[in-house]
């Protein structure tokens, strides 16, 4: 093409306008995708004819093309800017979309983008599209052999940078000579002694742990990060409809010769003048559809190819929330409650449309919440944004639930069995599935729905859940990849808005008070701090006569917050869960509170079981400030013995920036056999996002160290007891004052990643991570 010849244009043509379509149906309406890609593929002859434009990899470049060029037709369109106003283009560097800041400044993005071009063209096609090699060959110009080879060395090439990037940071002395073998090591090439150095360092080491799980799975990565990057928050649906389409038009070349006139090297000359003129020449190019229409006439995108029909369902897609950071409908988003307590992908999002005056326009994300998990209750959220200049029609949203995942029926069997949810939803199962109807939605606002599900014990692994959305003429869909897993967190509740996550707790449980050094120990001073090694007793604090075993907690909330949920967590070594007692603030009597669930699990001190109830009601009605009291649940006195309880709450917070929240329960071993658990945290909105996280564990021991917590950047420190990275299980708790023998309640913050993921790793400890709350801010 470079030399002239028009036909390997249409080459070029034939090969790649499917992919220019498939991304276009996302993001541009049915009747401008054709203009979009003439004008794109137009806008590279142009470069080309001035010795500019990609060497090798057209695919990602084209990719740019497409979006760029639609990102200019809607400033024009929205009067932005004017035609003359547009700067010069150069899709040489990623255009970042506004809601993925910050992925390109990610070290996998920054290993790929450094690589030769027809590595990353080789690397785009095998992994991040997921094409054989024998796909990728004719694009390449080598032999299914020659590709599978080029990809593998692609990929080490990848692994390469990213460990210099690592190594750039610069990272920790006795980390430097492990990142120096970490290329050898996943392709099992160190001797047998140098592959033990290195496991035994990320063992203990969370940060180098992380890089070698990169490492490990560079293609997972790829999609996650590079994919985003180079097609944008569209890319799942991209990639469907790709899968979908047919290779590419027919009779290009032909139609190239025909259209071209004065021979193929007068048609590049004649685009080369065009792209040559002035600024204000080139933009009135990009912007007119008459000349559009005729250059695709040149460029043969007229062909009998029947139009490419947008899937029912798009695959998931890296990257936050579409409408994370923007305000929603009063009053805040309260979802129903779902019933109980490996890497998840982040939300699929479904095709937008073009931005024209007087217009709605929708764009839906649906995922399931931490996980679906075989015989757990779970939940599944749609978020759905209206991005256009006018309300919206009515809106219905078919749900579409993987096999064996159900609708929670509502508490009460009413209007034939609707569930009324926050936000004026209301569904009703449709056979397997979900139907869902709603007010329309006002420009600029955004909605949020949390359907409550069970899943079954012998559902199986497979698809996510999709969501089909229609609102008058407009119709949008959305699939997420991860369906019913076998292990997991699913979340307990989930809500969106000015809101925020708070715990409290405290252990039922102490050390005698007679015995020599207990005092100390209480007062988390050095010296036996553990419960191993003392006959636990009750411990009994309260002012009431009619307890054995009480403890209470400092509750304190936000200036002017209100209880959004609240949850009750109790803990104890004991074979069976039973009631506890509660008193709030204010209260003179206790209220017993029977378990809604209980998880049973076993330690190596013996059989231990996590219960669950919802207080919510309690807690609205209670004081928002003051000490909460739990008494009497059962449990059992000795060495080696814990009970404790935990109150975590979702309460809404006026100064707090528009957020998401969820609790996941988890009732997790971590140690011993399973020294690293990492808990998905789907549905969270990714990329350097800050998030306040509550953790509640089990049977942790102060004295015990090597207990870490990751979100994706590292080892956290929690904000009370020792306050030490390498400890973060230290018999410590929100609202209590003194040692919490067995228990742990815990506050981090840190900023999530692109692949959300709490990661709890013990090393010589064995605990029960019980629960995980969030709260994430909202991109803007």
């Amino acid at each position: 093409m470079r030399a002239g010849n028009a036909a390997a244009y249409g080459q070029l043509y034939e090969r790649h306008v499917a992919a220019a379509r498939a991304l276009a149906r996302q993001l541009v309406r049915r009747t401008e995708v054709e203009d979009v890609v003439a004008e794109s593929f137009t806008k590279i002859l142009g470069l080309v004819g001035r010795g500019g434009g990609p060497e090798s990899g057209f695919r990602t470049y084209l990719l740019t093309v497409v979006r760029r060029t639609v990102h200019d037709r809607s400033r024009i369109e929205s009067h932005q800017v004017t035609t003359g106003e547009i700067e010069e283009y150069d899709p040489g560097v990623p255009f970042v979309d506004p809601a993925l800041v910050g992925l390109e400044k990610s070290l996998i993005a920054k290993a790929f983008l450094s690589l030769p071009e027809r590595w990353r063209a080789v690397l785009w096609h095998t992994e991040v599209e997921r094409c054989r090699p024998a796909e990728v060959a004719p694009l390449l110009g080598l032999s299914p052999n020659g590709a599978a080879a080029l990809a593998y060395r692609a990929r080490e090439g990848l692994r390469q940078a990213y460990l210099q990037m690592h190594l750039g940071s610069p990272p920790r002395h006795d980390c430097r000579p492990v990142l120096g073998k970490m290329g050898a090591y996943v392709r099992d090439g160190l001797t047998r002694r140098d592959a033990k150095e290195v496991d035994e360092h990320v063992g203990a080491c969370e940060e180098c742990n992380g890089v070698l799980l990169e490492l490990t799975d560079v293609n997972r990565g790829l999609r996650v990060m590079v994919g985003p990057l180079v097609a944008g928050p569209v890319f799942g649906g991209y990639a469907a409809t790709l899968a979908k389409s047919a290779a590419g038009g027919r009779g290009a070349s032909g139609l190239l010769r025909r259209f071209g006139g004065g021979g193929a090297g007068g048609l590049l000359r004649r685009f080369g003048r065009l792209w040559r003129g002035p600024r204000r020449q080139q933009a009135a190019m990009a912007g007119s559809m008459a000349v559009t229409v005729a250059v695709a006439a040149g460029l043969l995108l007229f062909t009998d190819e029947k139009p490419i029909s947008r899937p029912t369902a798009a695959v998931p897609v890296a990257g936050p929330p579409p409408f994370a950071g923007e305000p929603m409908p009063a009053p805040v988003p309260v979802p129903l409650q779902s019933e109980e307590p490996a890497r998840v992908r982040p939300p699929a999002r479904s095709p937008v449309k073009t931005k024209e005056p007087g217009k709605a326009r929708l764009r839906a994300t649906v995922e399931a919440l931490g996980s679906l998990v075989r015989a757990r209750p779970g939940i599944v959220g749609l978020r759905l944004r209206n991005y256009g200049e006018a309300p919206s029609e009515e809106l219905t949203a078919l749900v579409d639930l993987p096999s064996g995942v159900t609708l929670v029926p509502p508490a009460r069997h009413d209007d034939h069995d609707t569930v009324r949810t926050a936000d004026g939803w209301e569904c009703r199962p449709s056979g397997h599935d979900a139907r869902c109807a709603r007010a329309p939605l006002a420009a600029g606002q955004g909605t949020a729905l949390f359907l409550r599900v069970r899943v079954a014990a012998q559902a199986p692994q497979g698809a996510g859940p999709a969501v089909r959305v229609d609102s008058g003429p407009l119709r949008v869909t959305a699939q997420a990849e991860d369906g019913v897993r076998t292990t997991g967190a699913p979340a307990r509740f989930a809500t969106d808005g000015k809101v925020a996550v708070r715990a409290i707790g405290n252990s039922l449980l102490t050390c005698p008070e007679t015995g020599s050094g207990c005092a100390e120990a209480r007062s988390r001073q050095r010296g036996r701090r553990d419960n191993d090694l003392w006959p636990m007793t009750a411990l009994d604090q309260d002012d009431s006569s009619g307890t054995g075993a009480s403890s209470g907690a400092e509750l304190s909330l936000p200036k002017g917050s209100k209880v959004v949920w609240a949850g009750l967590y109790w803990s104890a070594s004991a074979t069976t869960a039973g009631p506890i007692k509660v008193r709030p603030p204010g209260r003179r009597q206790y209220t017993l509170v029977k378990p809604d669930d209980v998880a049973l699990r076993e330690l190596p001190s013996g059989p231990v079981y996590q219960a669950y109830a919802d207080v919510s009601e309690l807690a609205a009605a209670s004081q928002r400030n003051g000490t909460w009291w739990a008494a009497d649940m059962p449990m059992e006195e000795g060495v080696s013995r814990h009970a404790g309880w935990s109150l975590v709450l979702i309460v809404t917070d006026p100064a707090e920036p528009y957020s998401q929240a969820m609790v996941l329960d988890a009732a997790t071993v971590v140690g011993g056999p399973a020294r690293r658990v990492r808990i998905p945290l789907g549905g969270l909105s990714p990329a350097a996002s800050p998030a306040r996280v509550e953790l509640v564990t089990w049977e942790g021991d102060a004295d015990l160290k090597g207990d870490k917590v990751s979100l994706g950047s590292g080892a956290i420190a929690p904000e009370g007891g020792d306050r030490d990275a390498s400890n973060v299980f230290d018999e410590s708790s929100t609202g209590a004052a003194e040692m919490t023998f067995g228990v742990d309640v815990d506050t981090v913050g840190a900023e999530l990643g692109a692949d959300p993921g709490l990661t709890i790793a013990t090393d010589k400890d064995v605990v029960l991570f019980g629960v995980a709350a969030l709260s994430v801010r909202a991109r803007s």
